[in-house]
C-alpha cells in the first residue's frame, strides 16, 4: 500500500513541473534551503554524492539563477552555497503547485479520513526529515 501512495503521490507530483531543475537539482535546492551557506564538500555528503559531480550540480542551478556561490569570509579559497531570491521563489510557486494538486485529492476523502492522514502526514514529516537532513554516512553513499 504505500508503494502505491508514494507513485501516486509522485503522479501528483509530476503534474507540477520541477522544469527546469532534475529531481537531483531540486534536492541540491531542498538542502540549500535548509542549509544556507554549506560548502560544496558538505553539500556532497548529503547528497551521498562526490565534490565533482556536485560541483557539475550547482553549476547547472547556478546557470539557471537559483544557486549563489560566494567566498567565504574566513578563506577566500572555500565557497559557500546559497540559493538564490529566484530559487526560493522557484521552491515558493513549486510547493503552492503541489499543495494545490494534493488539496484537490484531500477534498475528495471524508474529513475523519482525511483528519487522520493528515496526522499521519505530520509525524511521517517530523521522521524523514530527520533523516534527509542529516549527511549521508559511509553506508548510505553506497547506496545512493
Amino acid at each position: 500500500m504505500t508503494s502505491e501512495a508514494a507513485e501516486l503521490l509522485e503522479v501528483l507530483w509530476g503534474r507540477a513541473s520541477t522544469a527546469p531543475v532534475s529531481a537531483s537539482q531540486l534536492r541540491v535546492l531542498f538542502i540549500l534551503e535548509h542549509n544556507e551557506g554549506i560548502n560544496l564538500r558538505t553539500l556532497a555528503d548529503h547528497l551521498g554524492s562526490t565534490p565533482p559531480s556536485t560541483s557539475r550540480l550547482c553549476d547547472r542551478l547556478q546557470a539557471v539563477g537559483f544557486v549563489e556561490r560566494r567566498a567565504a569570509a574566513n578563506s577566500r579559497r572555500e565557497l559557500q552555497l546559497f540559493l538564490s531570491r529566484h530559487g526560493r521563489a522557484f521552491l515558493t510557486d513549486l510547493r503552492a503547485r503541489r499543495e494545490s494538486a494534493l488539496q484537490a485529492v484531500l477534498e475528495q476523502m471524508p474529513a475523519a479520513q482525511r483528519d487522520a492522514l493528515l496526522r499521519g502526514l505530520e509525524a511521517f514529516c517530523a521522521a524523514a526529515a530527520e533523516q534527509i537532513h542529516e549527511p549521508a554516512g559511509p553506508a548510505d553513499a553506497a547506496t545512493a
